[in-house]
């Protein structure tokens, strides 16, 4: 399974950025999916994800109303839309896939077995 995190890059605040993850070797489709960030000096953290099968979505309560997570079927790639975007949302933003098919997403870090390289996000004030 492989993840590739584009789309990042600079923004001032109040802007936008949209993030995309395509996989190979993983239908996302039937697969619980998320994207993570981390800080400088923080945990990572899981922000968004979306149940594979279903759409059931979570979203970390400092993006909601911000962020929208989605995916592409037919193209097999995850998407972060973030708007509104703050100083605070600066962070590697990473992709990730749950160790399984046909699952839900988790809030559980370790439910995460397939990881991309992740991708860079500033937010300027």
């Amino acid at each position: 399974v492989q993840l590739v995190e584009t789309g990042g890059g600079q923004a001032q605040a109040g802007g936008s950025l949209i993030l995309a993850c395509a996989a190979s070797g993983r239908t996302i489709s039937t697969t619980g999916m998320g994207w993570f960030r981390q800080a400088p000096g923080k945990e990572r953290e899981l922000i968004a994800a979306i149940s594979g099968v279903t759409i059931y979505t979570f979203y970390k309560d400092s993006v909601k109303g911000r962020f929208t997570i989605s995916r592409d079927s037919a193209n097999n790639t995850l998407y972060l839309q973030m708007h509104s975007l703050k100083p605070e949302d600066t962070a590697v933003y990473y992709c990730a896939a749950r160790d399984s098919s046909n699952s839900p997403y988790s809030t559980r870090e370790n439910d995460y077995a397939w990881w991309g390289q992740g991708t860079q996000v500033t937010v300027s004030s």
